[in-house]
Formats: structure tokens, sequence, C-alpha cells
């Protein structure tokens, strides 16, 4: 078991891994600043090895000031602001947790009459419980792989704004090793 953990380590801390990582991390800690500014803000993120992609029409000057404070408040120990509950990480981890329920819950269903039928309590439970399981498993998932709450020597570069299609989109670009 020791040899598969330290091969997931090794691959979280290669340079484009970690940097995907820590950008992860300050995308969350800035819509989480974001979202304390705006009232009802509807925002999606995207973050890759360069920076992060904000798509939500929200005031170019707003997302500056959020992305600094956030990185500020990252570099003085708020490592908990890299973890947000909308996450992709929850859905999928939701996504594959219920996929599994289902298909336990159907094993062998086929070989009776009206069996996928009857088994749709199994399935309902099965989904109720990765609904209770998905959250905090996802977070854990976020707080020790998808993302970093230490940014170390991240840098903000440059935040560009783009408008199409009545959408504004923000590009935060980052650098980091």
């Amino acid at each position: 078991m020791q040899r598969s953990h330290s091969g997931l380590q090794a691959l979280l801390d290669t340079p484009f891994v970690r940097r995907v990582r820590r950008n992860h991390g300050l995308e969350h800690a800035t819509i989480h600043l974001l979202a304390q500014r705006i009232p009802n803000l509807r925002i999606v993120g995207r973050s890759d090895s360069s920076g992060f992609w904000l798509f939500g029409n929200v005031p170019t000057e707003a997302v500056r000031e959020s992305a600094t404070r956030a990185l500020e408040r990252m570099r003085k120990g708020e490592h908990h602001l890299a973890l947000h509950p909308n996450c992709g990480t929850n859905l999928v981890t939701m996504a594959l947790l219920g996929t599994v329920a289902t298909f336990v819950a159907l094993l062998g269903s086929d070989r009776e009459r009206f069996g996928k039928l009857q088994r749709l309590p199994l399935v309902a439970l099965g989904l109720m419980m990765t609904a209770v399981v998905a959250q905090p498993l996802g977070m854990r998932l976020q707080e020790h792989i998808t993302t970093l709450g230490d940014p170390a020597d991240l840098e903000i570069v440059d935040i560009q704004r783009l408008d199409r299609g009545g959408m504004t989109i923000h590009r935060v670009l980052t650098r980091s090793t």
C-alpha cells in the first residue's frame, strides 16, 4: 500500500500537477471572496497549469481584488480557502459513487422477472447513501489531491477580461514552480 501512495505523491509533486493544484486552490479562494462581495454570485471556474478561468458576469476589479486578497490570505495560512463545496471534484465523486451504487444494486437483476424494477428501492437507497458520503469525500479529495492550499511561490502575473456573447470571462494568469 505504501508503494501506491508514494507513487501518487510523486505524481502530485510533479511541477505541472503542482501548478494546476495551486491554481485550483487560488481559483476556489478567489470565488469564496467574490461570493462575499457579490450577492447571488453565479460563476464557474476552471484551472490549468498557467492559471484559471472565471466564467461569469463579474467586474474585473472585483476579480483582481479578490484574487490578490485570496493569495495574501492563503499565504498567511488560510489554506481552507482552497476548498469549495461546489467544486467539480465533488460532482465527479458523487457521479462515480452513484454509478457504482446503481451497478451494485442491479447486479443479477436480469435473472429475475421485473428484476430491475424490483431493485429500484435498493437503487434509491444506494443513491441516498452516495449523497451523504460524496460531499465529505469530495472535500477530502480536494484537500489531498485536486487542490493545494499552500500557494508557496505562486504569483498572479496578469488578469485579462474577455467578453463573448454576453458572457464575461476572466483569465487569471499565474506563475509558480
